[in-house]
């Protein structure tokens, strides 16, 4: 794998691990703990998917990238 892809795949990785976590936890504060990880990760994808774009990778496009990062205001908890 490329380097310049190395950071997005393991930051995207985290965001369903993260969730995979906390959803085995005992409390409801715990999941959300976990959740807003995930949610933080998912803004690190986004930024990385931007910064790709300004890098002239043309991986997405910039309303694909901007779905993804309005995805955790449909997650309620």
């Amino acid at each position: 794998m490329s380097f310049k892809f190395e950071r997005p795949n393991r930051t995207s990785d985290s965001i369903a691990l993260n969730i995979a976590e906390g959803s085995i936890l005992q409390s409801n504060a715990d999941f959300r703990k976990f959740l807003g990880y995930a949610i933080r990760s998912l803004a690190e994808v986004v930024k990385c998917l931007y910064k790709a774009k300004y890098r002239h990778y043309n991986l997405m496009t910039y309303s694909s990238s901007a779905s993804l990062f309005n995805l955790p205001a449909s997650i309620q908890i």
